[in-house]
């Protein structure tokens, strides 16, 4: 019977270089030249903090420079220092927004699925294909993926929100679309918010109707009213996840799936004093601290925040919580986990 082991051949050095380079001039690379296999993730990116206090000036100087009809969207991009693209981690984005006081951002809609988390202003609105979904300083808003959008500030105050995409994963995948509306702002439904009347309450839909089919869910928005007394009432009688403390997810109500097929939301309280235990997993995360100070431990950077700061934690990468100050903090995440867990590549490990 023939042996079969791994064959051993030493070509002459001279006419290797020359194999490799007729593949090249066709356009073709030997696997085995291009390094090893890699044993684990490692992110291009780094873990970043950026602080409110130099995020707010420049956008109220970007208001003063820039109107709203100059810029389709008046957004400042959080970009990480490791990536030569224009994103806060791999595959999302975290930017912050601005529309002052009578200004409008016309109508579109793009493949990209996109998350508003308001940080500053007394009211404001959103439409979503007709319907207007009021913001305020911590709720949580959805523009679902080819879905119309605009925005408007109808109050005296800026406002200014943190917006969440996965445009780098859209644009990797080369799947983006994109189109404007035939008028600047879409005509408003009489019905303000319907989805907010049928879907908010846990477990209940109307049953004269069907359940909605779209895999984003049918909520867009998420009252930060509402989160902080579940997080509160749970915290009163649970100890919550070692790594995470009290922590939510943001749901589609009918399903129980994320909100979106590609980005998960969540928000968790850490109590004062609380200090996590470190995990890792596959996926990269972009916090916003809602409320409260503190810091997290991520790969070797100690990243210090505090109110409405924004910060990054890259995919495989171990990362704690301390929550130094002597109240709660609330943090607002948004991951790639569902893309994922879709693909089966998602899994978490603690440390040690």
């Amino acid at each position: 019977m023939l042996k079969l082991q791994r064959s051993h051949i030493e070509a002459p050095e001279e006419e290797l270089q020359a194999f490799y380079a007729q593949l090249h001039s066709q356009h073709i690379t030997p696997a085995w030249t291009s390094g090893g296999v890699s044993l684990e993730p490692t992110s291009k990116a780094v873990p970043y903090v950026w602080h409110w206090h130099d995020l707010r000036p420049q956008a109220i100087r970007a208001a003063q420079l820039v109107g709203t009809d100059q810029a389709e969207r008046r957004v400042l991009r959080l970009t990480n220092p490791a990536l030569h693209g224009v994103s806060a981690s791999n595959t999302l984005v975290a930017n912050i927004q601005i529309v002052m006081p009578g200004e409008i951002a016309r109508a579109h809609r793009h493949s990209a699925s996109a998350l508003r988390l308001i940080i500053e202003g007394e009211g404001g609105y959103t439409v979503v294909n007709g319907t207007r979904v009021p913001m305020y300083p911590g709720d949580l808003v959805l523009t679902p993926n080819w879905t119309w959008h605009d925005h408007a500030n109808d109050t005296d105050a800026p406002m200014i929100w943190l917006d969440g995409l996965d445009t780098p994963l859209i644009r990797l995948l080369e799947a983006g679309f994109y189109e404007q509306y035939h008028q600047e702002s879409q005509d408003i439904d009489e019905v303000p918010n319907p989805a907010s009347a049928k879907y908010s309450v846990g477990g209940l839909r109307p049953a004269w109707e069907s359940a909605p089919t779209a895999d984003y869910s049918p909520l867009w928005h998420y009252p930060l009213s509402q989160a902080r007394t579940a997080l509160e009432r749970l915290a009163a009688q649970e100890t919550g996840s070692p790594f995470d403390g009290i922590i939510l997810e943001y749901t589609n109500p009918l399903t129980g799936d994320p909100v979106m097929p590609t980005i998960a939301c969540y928000i968790q309280m850490l109590r004062p004093g609380e200090h996590t235990k470190a995990h890792r997993h596959v996926c990269c995360s972009n916090y916003h601290v809602i409320e409260g100070s503190g810091y997290s431990l991520v790969g070797d950077r100690r990243l210090a925040w505090e109110d409405k700061d924004v910060f990054t934690v890259p995919t495989w990468t171990f990362h704690e919580h301390v929550n130094t100050g002597n109240r709660p903090a609330l943090l607002f995440s948004f991951t790639d986990a569902p893309v994922m867990k879709a693909l089966g590549l998602y899994r978490e490990q603690a440390r040690g």
